[in-house]
């Protein structure tokens, strides 16, 4: 037997040996993880549940309900089955108060009740006071952060209509260090294994068959992920989202094992929409680049098509000599008109303001203009340096520049000045020291409380692709992981916006533009 025969026979045993422990090995492993499985222990229609003028086969009450034909009642329970205590705050969920999302797409909830065992009677209170469980939507229910001991579980039973029984139900949410999956088993409240029997006897059979067998097999790579696509990527346009793509995309490739290539150029919100509005409508545009915008398009740029990411919070700043911690909408109109020069006409010391603002193309600016300014544009460039005037009779001395890092720089090191930035860039500790940030008529950015806090500088950050991109590409499958992805929210959240996707982001979204 030469050495080749000898190096397959001992992998062919090596193998056979470790497929054998690796099932059992996993699930012991995962059982010593945080992990929240969810199963629907039922799903029966009470009404009718037919087409009109069918035979109705059950007799009852919901029958003479003509609103309640169509009823059904799904019962879920949620469990931790895992053997690490799960707490508060090991939820990963932009909102402080809740931690799951129940989906019946195609049904309506009408009432929903919760129980729990006897020995888990403490969880009620979870429910019964605040937050509760909160229909977000026809047929979203936001579910708690329950802390939940190892073996605990709570059940959840909806009354819905519309749909049909047996219509899909999910359960979504992300758990640190840990995972939500569903479970199913053959009796209500039977604990399901990681791996059910028939999986752990296949597996033993197929490792004895390798074991026998003595061959090497072939490696293979693993496969993609059924979201994911391979190919380019290109992300370009606004400046201040620009964090959020490089995360995003970081995360993406791990996701899809490296895949695609994704390239970051960000060079402002107009800049990018523009250059993919004039390509001419190559077919690689459409798959491979993305624009992200702070606003909505131009009207004209007809052939891009919109996607709703996330809401963008931004800011005004000024430097540290310049003590004001707030400043009314009203004052910073009269300002960029001009009408206010020095600061100590606002209260601060004396000394002239210094507007450092950006160019043209930035969505940042448009923002402003749109949401501060009342429409009213910034007075025309007056400094090529932000410290020498080029235009003598310009009011006050303006310099424009490329990027939100240039900005905050700029206005950190002079003496006056007054910026705007995205508003994770310029807190702490991401902001360059000797600026701070301003609140507007004394309301402060909180994408928490954005739908009902009054807070006026915001937008909405927008995707565009030159047309509807194939759902088999790069782009079509990058931007359902920013939208929909809980660890693609998670980023767009951990960046101080607010992700379409959740029901808070979903009321700013539809109703901003």
């Amino acid at each position: 037997m030469g050495w080749l025969d000898i190096t397959s026979t001992a992998a062919g045993l090596l193998l056979g040996v470790v497929s054998i422990a690796v099932p059992f090995a996993a699930d012991l492993r995962a059982r010593h993880s945080r992990r929240i499985g969810f199963r629907k222990q039922m799903d029966i229609a009470i009404g009718h549940n037919g087409q009109v003028g069918e035979a109705d086969p059950r007799l009852g009450l919901f029958n003479d309900m003509p609103t309640m034909r169509d009823a059904t009642l799904v019962l879920l329970r949620v469990e931790n089955d895992g053997s690490r205590h799960i707490e508060e705050s090991d939820y990963i969920d932009p909102s402080p108060q809740y931690g799951l999302t129940a989906e019946f797409p195609g049904r309506s909830i009408q009432a929903q009740d919760v129980t729990v065992p006897e020995e888990h009677t403490n969880l009620m209170g979870y429910f019964e006071d605040q937050p509760g469980l909160m229909v977000a939507g026809p047929s979203t229910l936001r579910i708690p952060r329950v802390p939940l001991k190892p073996g605990a579980h709570y059940k959840i039973l909806v009354l819905l209509t519309g749909g049909r029984e047996g219509d899909r139900v999910t359960v979504t949410g992300d758990l640190k260090d840990g995972s939500l999956h569903e479970n199913h088993s053959l009796t209500p409240d039977e604990k399901p294994p990681v791996f059910s029997k028939h999986a752990r006897w296949t597996t033993v059979v197929l490792g004895l068959a390798l074991i026998a067998a003595t061959t090497l097999p072939m490696a293979l790579p693993s496969p993609l992920p059924d979201d994911c696509e391979t190919g380019a990527l290109r992300l370009t346009g606004s400046t201040a989202f620009a964090p959020v793509l490089t995360e995003l995309a970081a995360k993406y490739r791990e996701h899809c094992h490296d895949e695609p290539d994704i390239t970051v150029a960000a060079h402002g919100s107009r800049t990018g929409v523009r250059e993919l509005a004039l390509s001419g409508g190559r077919p690689e545009e459409g798959a491979t680049v993305i624009a992200f915008s702070d606003g909505p398009r131009p009207a004209s740029y007809t052939r891009l098509s919109e996607s709703r990411v996330a809401v963008s919070l931004f800011t005004l700043v000024v430097h540290d000599d310049v003590r004001l911690t707030n400043m009314t909408v009203a004052d910073v109109r009269r300002v960029y008109r001009g009408e206010i020069r020095n600061w100590s006409r606002l209260g601060g010391p004396d000394l002239p303001i210094v507007l450092v603002s950006r160019s043209s193309g930035s969505g940042t600016r448009s923002s402003l203009t749109a949401r501060v300014l009342d429409g009213a544009d910034e007075p025309p460039a007056s400094s090529d340096d932000c410290v020498n005037r080029t235009v003598r009779s310009a009011p006050l001395l303006r310099c424009e520049l490329d990027s939100t890092e240039q900005v905050l720089d700029t206005v950190a090191r002079t003496p006056g000045a007054l910026g705007y930035s995205e508003l994770r860039a310029a807190s702490p500790p991401e902001a360059p020291r000797g600026l701070h940030r301003v609140t507007l008529d004394g309301r402060v950015p909180d994408p928490d409380r954005l739908a009902s806090g009054g807070y006026p500088y915001w937008e909405i950050e927008y995707a565009y692709t030159y047309g509807r991109p194939p759902a088999d590409s790069p782009a079509s499958s990058f931007l359902a992981y920013a939208v929909d992805n809980g660890t693609g929210k998670g980023v767009v959240a951990t960046h101080g916006h607010l992700p379409c996707g959740t029901p808070v982001g979903l009321r700013v979204c539809g109703a901003g533009s």
